[in-house]
């Protein structure tokens, strides 16, 4: 080559490497331009929350991706969580440059020699990584890029700017970033409350959360957290005292029964049953839609909390009190019977080869499954956890866990309740069991679909009124019938307890909760119309009427068929709005993260509301207010009249609620007033299921106690009074306070008519009929009864007859026992069994309650 080439060749070769380094040099800068740019680094771009408000803006709770993440200033947290971080990751951090040149070395060896030596990375490299790099690469050039970020973070923020970057983003295992959100997850409370041992738990999380995880591997992280204390302890952060009392502490405390999953179910719900029925509806309308935990959405829901928080307690109060009650009677029960049979049973089992009789044996079997559940399924549980013996857990633990649950379903009591808004259909409180966890997540008020018993009779009374055939005081006879089905079988119903009360008007047999009346009234105006009725109410169309067992026979009078509770709620809210139709819904509005408007369930229900025009009304106003007075009866005088007011607090599982009427409040002006409310109870066969289902001119509600798995008795002494109708008194009682006096209508509406009527006769009330006998009845114009009352007119001599007869028996001064030949005994029942008056006077009434409570009688079918 020529010498005079060379200069050019020269000049080529910088200028070719100049423009190389320039281009090198200008997208290392480039991609480290953001850092410049960036004065408030914690703004990082991060997935948001979906925020759940309630009816008044308070939060419910949020839904989060796996990605769960609070931010929080590094002067918030306890010195000691700062200390176990730089004990355990860099001890160096406030001296080096961002990389520590002894580290890399150390984690370079280690590669080669395939041992472990510790990492190399600083908290600036790892921060670094996380923000600017995949960590998932462990390639050089991912090393090289990470260390190069880690030296421009260092240039440009200062060291607490860097800790608290690093204590906000850096993942902690079990979905969380930062520490607040892993200190929440692990220890159930926010980082401002971590204790050194604690501290120590979640520095060891960031090597390997899947190892470490203390509700999966507590011996694992037991053992490397004592390192990490005993390192604090050498640095001279903590003393020893301070290390072993904190370390005792977390583990004296420490939950073994705890998984990584429970865990995470931690988040604060003030409201879960809700949430999750929120959280189900908002996935249906995004089509399963993942945005839900990660685009940052408010959604306006249709709960009260302050209504939510007082439901919970009355549900959490009234279970325990109904399985305290059950196990009490079944134990009983089950101690008496074995007592009694089974030494004939031994016999029987023994002389004729009958080992299906071995009582012996069912009754080992239980105590034995009792054994388990309390004392030696916990003690299994600690070993396999504690010990890693997992097919200890899996082969037995999580077997016997499930026969314990199945067993639970047949004999431990569930129940629900479900509170609309009558005006709007907005679910105003919702509780759907008892504990929502991991193992109880069926939302009962939405769900279950359990028989509705005696609530289910005002759906089609509502149509006898329609029919013109029934009025409020039309007489029925309640005494023994029978009915024949359409294959010509005879069906023979009974009344509660199997007594009968002869004639008796139609409000009296609603409010009463009558068999026999009630399905001679659904026999005279038909299946047809009353299945109709009922299903345009509970909002169940024709075409699943065969699985919901809406069929024409007669149990179906006795609510004998399938139905959830917001239905029932659904359809006594319609009679409580006039009878126009209740839609429930739970979501008003969702807004994206600007506050617009992103979708509007509310508004479309109500142009489909709209849209479907008169079909809307599904009672008239007329047939409305009437059901409305009806079952106010119920808590005047009929089955919730137990559940409607406290005589001493006898009738309440709340002893702390005081004495006097639960619907007795005071306006504002300090004048005492009773809101209107109304209801019906209801109890099924066997005693299977307790309902209520009520209402007031503001709220409805339906509470329901009974079994997931059926074929359960509650027993005699949990019925829809005795334990629904408390609840709801109760729940109701404590809502209402505050709210003004309200009626259900301003006015009568026009086309009924208002008369005074004889509880006898069922005719125009007289001066001869008494008092006692006044009843203020509704009637649609027409079939108003036009007759006065000939009942005591007819009868005058007979009361006179029995007056003197009293008379005389207390002048005499003799007491004595009427027996079956005394003449004075038999003309004196005689005359009174003639009246057919079965009412008690009202203090013998009360008398009765006090002390037996108010029979709710309900469906009981031979």
């Amino acid at each position: 080559m020529k010498k005079k080439t060379w200069p050019l060749v020269i000049t080529a070769l910088s200028l070719f490497n100049g423009i190389w380094i320039g281009c090198a040099l200008g997208l290392a800068l480039a991609r480290t331009v953001n850092l410049k740019n960036i004065e408030n680094f914690t703004d990082f771009e991060t997935v948001l929350p979906t925020k759940l408000l309630d009816i008044n803006g308070e939060l419910i709770t949020e839904f989060s991706s796996d990605e769960k993440r609070e931010i929080i200033s590094l002067d918030q947290l306890p010195q000691h969580m700062i200390d176990a971080l730089l004990t355990r990751e860099d001890r160096i951090f406030y001296e080096h440059h961002g990389f520590s040149a002894k580290a890399l070395f150390r984690a370079v060896m280690g590669v080669l020699t395939k041992s472990s030596l510790g990492g190399g990375s600083t908290l600036t490299q790892q921060i670094a990584g996380t923000l600017y790099c995949d960590r998932r690469d462990y390639s050089i050039k991912r090393k090289l890029n990470e260390l190069w970020f880690a030296i421009q973070m260092e240039r440009r923020y200062s060291k607490n700017e860097i800790m608290e970057l690093y204590l906000n983003k850096i993942y902690f295992g079990g979905g969380t970033y930062g520490v607040n959100a892993a200190s929440k997850y692990y220890f159930g409370h926010p980082a401002t409350e971590i204790t050194p041992a604690e501290a120590a738990i979640l520095v060891i999380q960031l090597s390997n959360p899947v190892y470490y995880n203390p509700f999966e591997h507590p011996n694992r992280a037991m053992e490397r957290q004592q390192d990490v204390l005993n390192a604090m302890v050498d640095s001279r952060y903590i003393s020893r005292e301070e290390a072993e009392e904190s370390f005792d502490q977390y583990w004296a405390s420490f939950d073994y029964t705890r998984t990584s999953t429970s865990a995470y179910e931690m988040r604060e719900d003030k409201a879960p049953w809700f949430s999750e029925y929120v959280r189900r509806e908002f996935s249906d309308m995004l089509y399963g839609g993942d945005d839900i935990y990660t685009s940052g959405y408010t959604v306006n829901t249709t709960l009260n909390l302050s209504h939510q928080r007082e439901a919970e307690d009355v549900m959490k109060d009234y279970l325990a009190y109904a399985n305290k009650e059950y196990q009490r009677t079944t134990n009983s029960r089950e101690k008496e019977a074995f007592k009694k049979y089974t030494p004939f049973s031994e016999l029987m089992m023994l002389v004729f080869n009958l080992p299906d009789l071995r009582v012996n044996d069912k009754r080992a079997q239980v105590q034995v499954t009792a054994t388990y559940r309390r004392e030696l399924n916990p003690l299994l549980d600690i070993l396999s956890l504690a010990n890693g013996m997992d097919n200890l857990k899996t082969n037995y633990v999580s077997k016997g866990n499930e026969l314990i649950k199945q067993n639970q379903e047949r004999t431990t009591i569930e129940g629900t309740m479900i509170t609309l808004e009558n005006s709007t259909g907005y679910i105003d409180a919702l509780v759907g069991g008892s504990k929502y966890d991991k193992h109880n997540q069926f939302i009962r008020a939405v769900q279950a679909r359990v028989q509705p018993g005696s609530t289910f009779k005002p759906l089609y009374y509502s149509a006898a009124i329609d029919s013109r055939h029934f009025t409020w005081s039309t007489i029925i006879s309640d005494t023994p019938v029978v009915f024949h089905k359409q294959d010509g079988t005879a069906y023979i119903p009974q009344d509660f307890k199997g007594e009968w009360e002869g004639n008796v008007e139609m409000w009296y047999a609603l409010a009463h909760s009558m068999n026999v009346p009630s399905l001679k009234i659904l026999d005279k105006i038909g299946f047809d119309a009353a299945l109709k009725r009922a299903g345009a109410l509970l909002g169940v169309p024709e075409s699943i009427w065969a699985e919901r067992k809406f069929e024409p026979v007669y149990p179906i009078g006795l609510g004998v068929c399938s139905v959830r509770p917001v239905e029932m709620a659904k359809a006594f809210a319609t009679i409580a709005n006039n009878g126009r139709e209740v839609v429930p819904m739970a979501i008003r509005t969702i807004e994206y993260q600007d506050g617009q408007i992103y979708m509007n369930p509310e508004q479309d229900i109500r142009i489909a509301q709209n849209a479907k025009g008169a079909k809307a009304q599904i009672l008239t106003p007329q047939t409305a207010f009437i059901m409305q007075e009806m079952l106010r009866m119920t808590v005047r005088s009929g089955t919730l009249a137990y559940g409607s007011k406290y005589e001493s607090t006898k009738n309440t599982i709340r002893k702390d609620k005081g004495t006097g009427y639960k619907f007795k409040y005071t306006n504002s002006n300090g004048d005492a007033f009773f809101m209107p409310f109304a209801g019906k109870t209801g109890t099924t066969q066997n005693w299977a299921d307790a309902w209520t289902v009520g209402f007031s001119p503001y709220y409805t509600t339906a509470f329901w106690f009974g079994f997931d798995k059926p074929g359960q008795s509650l027993g005699l002494s949990i019925t829809g009074s005795t334990l629904a109708g408390v609840a709801w008194g109760d729940y109701m009682s404590a809502i209402h306070e505050g709210l003004p006096l309200k009626n259900f209508t301003d006015d009568i509406p026009e086309g009924v008519v208002q008369v005074d009527v004889c509880s006898k006769s069922g005719k125009l009330y007289t001066n001869a009929c008494t008092e006692n006998h006044r009843i203020t009845g509704y009637f649609l114009a027409g079939t108003q009864p036009t007759e006065s009352c000939d009942y005591h007119t007819d009868n005058s001599l007979i009361d006179l007859a029995i007056e003197r007869l009293d008379l005389e028996r207390q002048k005499s001064g003799y007491k004595f026992e009427f027996d079956d030949s005394s003449p004075l005994s038999y003309n004196l029942d005689f005359l009174k069994s003639n009246k057919m008056s079965t009412e008690l006077e009202e203090e013998e009434e009360e008398d009765f309650v006090d002390i037996f409570g108010s029979s709710d009688d309900e469906s009981m079918n031979n």
